[in-house]
C-alpha cells in the first residue's frame, strides 16, 4: 500500500478467481443465487475457523448499520437484500453508491453482511442481517484521498451508521483526523486495516489513529500473515488470507489483505451492537479485546495485538467492564440490554439509539470517550475472562 501525500490506497492484494455471472431478479424479494453459489460457501473457510455458526445463533446483526467507504457496492444477489442507498463522493459524481467499477467495495460489504440464499447457498457475511450503507470514496483504480475519506466518514454519521469499516488508508489530513473525531463523538465504532507488506513498513493511517481499531491478519493455520503489517497500533487479528466474498456482477472472488480482516471485524462488531444496542462504542471495543485468542508474547504484542478474534466469547463472555480493576478508564459502565427483535429494518432503531447516545454525550458533557490507546502497552493488559 502506498502511503504518499495525498492519495489512499484500498488494503488488497491477490484480487482473484472470479467464478461466475449470476442474473438480479427484479420484484422479487430475494434474487436467485448466481452460478458458483452452490460453491462459495465451502469455500469461506473463515466461517468455520471462527465459529460463525455459533455466532448467529446468538446475533446476526439485526438494526445495526455498518458503512463501508469503499468503491462503491455492486448489487449483489447474496447481499442486495441488506443493501442501503449511499453517497457517491467522487469528483463529478452522481448516484447512490450502489454500484462498483473495482469489485473491492462488493468484495468487503459481502464479508460484513452478505446474506446469502436458502439450504447453504450463497457467500454468508459475519452479519448477514446487519444494513451495509455503500459510500464511494474511492475509483476504479482503488485510489482515494484523505479529504474524500473524511467525507465518507462524516456521511455515515450523520446518516446513523454504527460501525464504519474502512479497508484502506495511508495519507492523513486535518480534516480526516476531524471527522473521526466527530465519529467517537457519535459513539461510532470506527475499524480500520492495518495495512500490507511490503507496501507498509507500519500500521497507516486511520489505523494508526487513536480510537480506531487496528486490525492484523492471520493465515488458515492461525498464524501471522506474511503479507500482514505490524505495529504498537495494533489492536486484534482476524482472517486475511484466500477470504472468498462477493464480486461485482455477480460474480465471486477470492482476495488476500488486511482488508477482509477489517471487514471481519466490522461483521463482528455488529454482532454485538446488535445484541447489546445500548453498550458503549468503547465497551464494544473492550469485548473484542478481553476476549481475543491471546497469540505471540503473553499480553499485547505487536503482531497479534491482543490476539485473535472470538466472536462467540465476545457476544457470550462475561466480560468486567472498562474501569474495573483499572485505573485508567474514563468510561461510565453501561449494562447490556437485551437482544434486538428479529427485523432487518433497523434504521429507525439505529436512529433512535443515536439520538439516546447524543444525549448522554451532552449531559456528560463530554466526559468519556474511547478507552485511551493503553492498549499500546504490553504491561497493560484488559481484564481477561476466564474460559
Amino acid at each position: 500500500m502506498n502511503s504518499r501525500a495525498g492519495r489512499i490506497l484500498i488494503a488488497l492484494s491477490s484480487l482473484a478467481a472470479l467464478l461466475g455471472v449470476g442474473v438480479p431478479a427484479h420484484g422479487e424479494s430475494l434474487a436467485p443465487a448466481p452460478i458458483g453459489a452452490d460453491r462459495i460457501r465451502a469455500d469461506q473457510w473463515h466461517l468455520d475457523y471462527l465459529d460463525v455458526e455459533a455466532a448467529h445463533r446468538i446475533s446476526q446483526g439485526e438494526g445495526v448499520i455498518v458503512a463501508v467507504p469503499d468503491t462503491g457496492v455492486d448489487p449483489h444477489p447474496d447481499l442486495k437484500e441488506n443493501l442501503l442507498s449511499g453517497t457517491n463522493l467522487l469528483p463529478g459524481a452522481v448516484g447512490d453508491a450502489r454500484e462498483d467499477p473495482n469489485s473491492h467495495g462488493t468484495a468487503m460489504a459481502g464479508i460484513i453482511g452478505a446474506h446469502g440464499h436458502p439450504d447453504g447457498v450463497g457467500a454468508l457475511g459475519i452479519a448477514p442481517r446487519a444494513r451495509v450503507l455503500p459510500i464511494t470514496t474511492s475509483g476504479a483504480d482503488n485510489e482515494g484521498n484523505a479529504d474524500r475519506l473524511a467525507g465518507g466518514i462524516e456521511y455515515a454519521v450523520a446518516t446513523g451508521a454504527d460501525v464504519i469499516s474502512i479497508s484502506g488508508g495511508g495519507a492523513t489530513s486535518s480534516q480526516l483526523s476531524r471527522a473521526l473525531r466527530t465519529a467517537r463523538a457519535a459513539d461510532v465504532v470506527v475499524v480500520a486495516a492495518a495495512g500490507n507488506r511490503p507496501d507498509d513498513q507500519n500500521v497507516i493511517f486511520p489505523a494508526s489513529a487513536e480510537g480506531v481499531i487496528a486490525v492484523g491478519g492471520i493465515d488458515r493455520s492461525g498464524k501471522l500473515a506474511m503479507i500482514a503489517t505490524t505495529g504498537p497500533e495494533i489492536d486484534i487479528v482476524a482472517p486475511a488470507v484466500d477470504i472468498y466474498s462477493t464480486g461485482r456482477g455477480g460474480r465471486y472472488q477470492k482476495s488476500t489483505g488486511t482488508s477482509n480482516s477489517t471487514a471481519i471485524v466490522a461483521g463482528a462488531v455488529a454482532l454485538i451492537r446488535a445484541k447489546y444496542p445500548h453498550l458503549p462504542a468503547n465497551e464494544v471495543v473492550h469485548r473484542l479485546t478481553a476476549t481475543a485468542v491471546d497469540k505471540g508474547p503473553p499480553g499485547r504484542d505487536d503482531q497479534y495485538g491482543y490476539g485473535v478474534i472470538d466472536i462467540v466469547a465476545a457476544l457470550t463472555a462475561d466480560v468486567p467492564p472498562i474501569g474495573f480493576d483499572s485505573t485508567t478508564s474514563q468510561a461510565p459502565i453501561t449494562p447490556p440490554a437485551n437482544p434486538r427483535a428479529d427485523s432487518r429494518d433497523g434504521d429507525s432503531a439505529a436512529t433512535m439509539r443515536g439520538l439516546v447516545t447524543l444525549g448522554v454525550i451532552v449531559a456528560a458533557g463530554g466526559a468519556w470517550a474511547f478507552v485511551a490507546r493503553r492498549r499500546r502497552r504490553s504491561d497493560d493488559p484488559p481484564p481477561r475472562i476466564s474460559r
